[in-house]
């Protein structure tokens, strides 16, 4: 069996093949603001007023801890963010967006904006409908351990 006939392909090479086409999509478009992907997610993460544990942040990007403290110590680096002491917990920290940090996630939700817009022209309703249900399914299995 040939997977190089889009039939045969896995499904798992359909996913990944197709994600990182996305990933390699959104860090050429973040280069152009000396960004990457990882950086735009985080920031779309943070919450624009209240601020946001990190923890929260790494659960909802499926980052792992250490790659999510690197690429926060980079957006603090360049002032887009800043840490608090988390006033209801004192071992946690909140991450709260500077004004150069609103700004570029307002950059970063224009860009995401642009895709789900461009695929929405280009891609019948009905066909996105089963794309999102049958990748709902696949996560639900997956989070509910039904496949190993």
């Amino acid at each position: 069996m040939s997977l190089n006939h889009p039939k045969e392909r896995t499904i798992d090479y359909a996913l990944r093949n197709t994600w990182q086409a996305v990933a390699r999509m959104y860090n050429e478009e973040a280069a152009k603001y000396e960004a990457t992907m990882s950086q735009g997610f985080a920031l779309l993460s943070i919450d624009k007023e209240d601020g946001t544990p990190s923890t929260y942040i790494s659960n909802r990007m499926g980052m792992e801890p250490t790659s999510l403290t690197r690429t926060l110590k980079t957006l603090e680096d360049k002032g887009y963010i800043i840490r608090k002491k988390n006033p209801d917990d004192g071992r946690g920290v909140l991450i709260y967006l500077t004004e150069a940090g609103r700004q570029k996630r307002e950059l970063s939700k224009a860009t995401v904006l642009k895709f789900n817009e461009v695929l929405e022209a280009h891609i019948p309703v009905a066909q996105l409908d089963v794309f999102r249900a049958v990748t709902d399914q696949i996560s639900r299995l997956i989070v509910e351990k039904n496949i190993f």
